[in-house]
């Protein structure tokens, strides 16, 4: 599993100009699963985000109560190593993707974070406002 992680001012996810999730102030999550990632790791990549200290003063969104906006992206997973064209054989096919991005939401939620979501295998215009900037890569 893989996340890339922004500290934001404001983000949010729209689907067919419908405004489908959004936060201010919190964490925007970008998250690509692989085909060995299991609710474990789900789980793992949650307590992850959720304790990560990334935020001012060195605090987590567990210590802050930052909204969390994850957003499933199968790309991270992409390799273009060859050639111009990314090859997407190590991001995992949508029927064990979906499951586990919805695992790792709701193990956010069971920490007590907000959570707002993306939608799964929708055309979604993903807007930010990164500050800091920082942002971070999670491997699991």
């Amino acid at each position: 599993m893989r996340a890339v992680v922004q500290t934001v001012g404001r983000a949010s996810v729209t689907v067919d100009g419908e405004v489908v999730g959004q936060i201010t102030d919190g964490l925007l999550v970008l998250l690509g699963v692989t085909h060995e990632d299991t609710p474990q790791v789900a789980e793992t990549m949650a307590r992850k985000i959720h304790e990560l200290r990334i935020l001012d003063d060195e605090r987590s969104a567990a210590d802050t109560g930052a909204p969390v906006l994850v957003v499933s992206q199968f790309t991270l997973y992409g390799d273009a190593r060859k050639g111009r064209r990314p090859s997407w054989t190590r991001a995992a096919p949508a029927e064990l993707a979906e499951p586990l991005v919805t695992a790792v939401v709701e193990a956010l939620r069971g920490r007590g974070a907000k959570v707002e979501t993306g939608r799964f295998r929708a055309h979604m215009l993903v807007e930010s406002v990164n500050t800091g900037p920082r942002t971070l890569l999670l491997d699991l």
